[in-house]
């Protein structure tokens, strides 16, 4: 919200021409940037005794002031066109000093500014005075105080407050987790006008519904494989008619409990949850249901590269066993939905090694000495990642693979050794 001078529906021409001028003047000093030279002219209205004037010029300085960046002269100016009692200015004034109590911190001036405004009669101003002092309330914690204020916005129906006010109240609301009064909210401030945030707040509490109701299902089939497990570790103890254990019902298949997984998992993740993401993810590969596990890794790992069969044949694998050494790597990344920073981190290294064996190319370098020192750092470049050991390491077991007996002895822990 902003305050500026403008004009006033109580205004009317008649005496005092030359303060109604020079009030002009100031006011087109002021829209061309002349901040000061305007501040002269509305100082000259303000102490030259006009009564009919006197509110406009006091605001308008206010205003100036404010924007030159003097905030005491202003809120004096302010205050004077508050004591003026204007059906107009004294209200926009009381406005414009609100929020710059606000904007200062100072809750408790903010306040008695905003009851001006409310006192002062004025309803176009109300709405506004209304969501300043439920923010004002919000962050005192006062939660009551807040959602009466909170309630008058949304009752007034200004097509001006109401949807940035209900954008800010389902804001507060869905971050509290109550998704359906947030909803509410929302669909108040969009029958007062539109905006995009409120409709971007819309998709968040349908993402927020999503979320519970892929998370209801992932927890009943937990429910069911823990039921499972207990009955068998039992022996059968709670058994028909023992009337222990879970009430009886239909099964969640394992592809609708690895759906939901994925999903719950995915749409904890857009929603900036990675840790809980990660969790769910986690919670689904070790499910007691093996079926189950099955099911979420399937949907973890899907659109990875496929194992190479002539290249598993080589290394004395069977294609289903041919799992390279990066995909735990990129397992984590989806399921800490990290793939960019991993993807990043491999381009990174890519540029580096080809950096290194490309210098000497490029500078003609034929000599051995160069050649090895170009081949040594770009061997070295992945060291300094996660996945660096687990590639050298993969190099090692390769070698021992295609060399047998003949195989070099590297020693412990190379490149990067001495």
């Amino acid at each position: 919200m902003t305050a500026s001078a403008g004009s006033s529906t109580h205004d009317a021409a008649g005496d005092e021409p030359e303060f109604k001028s020079l009030c002009d003047q100031a006011r087109d000093l002021a829209e061309s940037g002349h901040l000061s030279r305007a501040a002269q002219v509305y100082e000259r209205v303000v102490e030259g005794g006009s009564r009919r004037y006197l509110p406009l010029a006091a605001l308008g300085l206010a205003v100036v002031r404010h924007d030159m960046g003097d905030v005491a002269a202003a809120r004096t100016a302010a205050r004077t066109a508050i004591g003026t009692g204007h059906p107009e200015y004294a209200p926009r004034a009381a406005y414009h000093l609100a929020l710059s109590y606000e904007g200062e911190g100072d809750i408790e001036q903010a306040r008695a500014a905003w009851s001006e405004v409310l006192d002062s009669g004025n309803n176009r101003y109300r709405p506004a005075a209304h969501y300043g002092l439920a923010r004002l309330a919000e962050e005192r914690g006062e939660a009551e105080t807040a959602e009466r204020h909170w309630e008058q916005v949304l009752q007034s129906g200004s097509a001006e407050v109401v949807p940035e006010a209900a954008h800010d109240y389902a804001g507060r609301l869905l971050a509290d987790g109550r998704a359906d009064a947030a909803a509410a909210v929302v669909h108040r401030g969009l029958e007062a006008g539109e905006h995009a945030g409120l409709r971007l707040l819309l998709g968040a509490v349908h993402v927020e519904r999503a979320i519970g109701a892929f998370g209801a299902v992932v927890a009943e089939a937990e429910a069911e494989a823990d039921a499972g497990a207990g009955v068998r570790a039992g022996d059968g103890a709670a058994g028909e008619g023992s009337g222990g254990g879970r009430a009886p019902g239909r099964p969640v298949p394992p592809e609708v409990a690895g759906g939901a997984v994925e999903l719950l998992a995915r749409l904890l993740a857009v929603r900036g949850d990675a840790e809980e993401a990660e969790r769910v993810w986690a919670d689904g590969i070790a499910h007691r249901d093996p079926a189950v596990a099955d099911e979420v890794r399937t949907r973890l790992r899907r659109g990875f590269l496929a194992p190479d069969p002539e290249l598993a044949g080589q290394q004395g694998q069977e294609p289903d066993e041919a799992e390279g050494w990066w995909e735990p790597y990129v397992e984590a990344a989806v399921a800490q939905s990290s793939a960019p920073m991993l993807t990043g981190e491999l381009f990174v290294a890519l540029n580096q090694m080809y950096t290194h064996l490309a210098l000497p190319l490029a500078r003609g370098e034929g000599n051995a000495a160069a050649l090895r020192r170009a081949l040594e750092e770009a061997v070295r470049t992945p060291s300094q990642y996660v996945w660096g050991r687990s590639l050298h390491d993969d190099f090692r077991e390769r070698l021992r693979q295609a060399a047998g007996s003949q195989a070099p002895v590297l020693p412990e822990g190379w490149p990067d050794a001495d």
